[in-house]
């Protein structure tokens, strides 16, 4: 498993649980407002940090880290990723996926293989708008059986767009409330520039709080769960990881 980067310790990145992150490198999309290019564009990769060092300390410290995140990059382009989710289950952890639900055929032998305690797909804006949001042409009806998918798995699970101005508006981010209908949970994330990969997309100012919560009433009706997240959680995100790949204390 290519491993990019290692999270110790999070509180914010499996609802409800203290987790190790786990970063994977490599992604099949080019997001041009991603802020981890590091783990996605090749030539910024830093040498990968072995898997059975991951490994030990996960087990050494089984006591007080009992979940892990799986993210990225994107995980599901991996074709050993059930073979890893494995290891981890044989540790008795519970385990979190990111996805960008672009391998539906691997997010099915996962969920039937009962890999997975939560899943959190990223949904990049309407289908007929995807190609732009990611940066390249895509299959949209893989993203399509991912939300299927994901719905039905009986596995928690939540949806999540980040609204990035310029590239979505109020009125596409209302009809994302009728393709993720019925998911147990749905988040906006407030736009953070610092980071984007493509200098076009830095500095802009996002959306604001205010206008975010105005979606709420085109969600809660759909949706079991709704919530507004800002950019204070942009600590969290994986670019921070890269700097600290190899600096795993066992």
């Amino acid at each position: 498993m290519k491993i990019g980067g290692f999270r110790k310790c999070s509180e914010v990145d499996f609802p409800g649980r203290t987790a190790a992150v786990v970063f994977l490198q490599g992604c099949n999309w080019r997001c041009p407002y991603c802020r981890t290019a590091s783990l996605v564009v090749p030539q910024c990769f830093n040498d990968p940090i072995p898997e059975e060092e991951v490994l030990r300390y996960l087990r050494r410290n089984r006591s007080r880290i009992r979940s892990v995140v799986i993210t990225g990059g994107e995980p599901t382009i991996h074709a050993d990723l059930p073979e890893f989710l494995a290891k981890l289950r044989a540790l008795k952890l519970a385990i979190k996926l990111d996805t960008n639900g672009s391998q539906p055929d691997m997010l099915r032998e996962v969920f039937r293989d009962r890999l997975v305690d939560y899943v959190a797909m990223d949904v990049k804006a309407p289908l007929r708008n995807y190609a732009q949001a990611v940066g390249k042409q895509v299959d949209v009806e893989a993203v399509r059986a991912s939300i299927f998918l994901v719905k039905n798995a009986g596995v928690a699970h939540e949806f999540r767009t980040t609204v990035v101005p310029g590239l979505h508006t109020l009125n596409e981010i209302k009809e994302l409330s009728n393709l993720v209908r019925g998911a147990d949970y749905f988040v906006l994330q407030g736009y953070d520039s610092s980071h984007a990969s493509r200098d076009d997309f830095r500095n802009r100012v996002g959306f604001t709080r205010k206008s975010l919560e105005g979606m709420r009433k085109h969600f809660t009706r759909k949706v079991k769960r709704f919530e507004v997240r800002g950019t204070e959680h942009a600590a969290s995100e994986p670019e921070i990881e890269a700097a600290d790949a190899h600096q795993i204390a066992v």
